[in-house]
């Protein structure tokens, strides 16, 4: 995972909100020529540079952006070439949730793993990929959503998380 993933989408943030280099540094306790360095990808972003720069921007394209750099690739990427019109995210979301629930209905999950043939651990990946087309949907829809309708990226998380606690999923 390139170094800027997360300055992009900091920059992109920074540029809706009407912010300067100057400001965005006094917001997450930066000098502006840092925040320049972090924007170019000349600099990765400190932990605490990513979680006041989130927490102040509640964006989701932030969060993302955040979460990619943090794991190395590991989560969604933010989708920059895809059409993130809120109904275009809409109708692709529902695609992919589609696309994801057709692989799921034919895999072959009673078999165990030793019993497999070749063709169906090739399904089975091809499956698991199909999911994660779905959640990367998923969570680009809940993100421009958010941003159309005014909601909290992270207040919907910590609804969720409060949720799954409700029912001791968490613990």
């Amino acid at each position: 995972m390139a170094i800027g993933q997360f300055g992009k989408a900091l920059e992109s943030v920074m540029k809706k909100a009407g912010n300067t280099r100057g400001e965005v540094g006094r917001i997450v306790h930066a000098d502006a020529s840092t925040v320049g360095k972090v924007i170019r990808g000349s600099r990765k972003a400190t932990k605490s540079v990513m979680q006041t720069a989130v927490q102040h921007y509640d964006d989701g394209q932030l969060y993302i952006a955040a979460a990619a750099e943090v794991t190395g690739g590991a989560s969604v990427p933010w989708l920059n070439g895809a059409d993130l019109h809120p109904s275009s995210a809409y109708i692709k979301t529902l695609e992919e949730i589609r696309e994801a629930e057709e692989c799921l209905l034919k895999l072959p999950v009673t078999k165990h793993p030793e019993h497999l043939s070749e063709p169906e651990r090739k399904q089975i990946k091809g499956a698991l990929l199909e999911q994660l087309e779905a959640i990367t949907a998923l969570t680009h829809n809940v993100a421009v959503q958010c941003r159309k309708y005014g909601f909290s990226y992270l207040g919907l998380w910590k609804e969720h998380h409060s949720e799954l606690a409700s029912k001791n999923y968490l613990k």
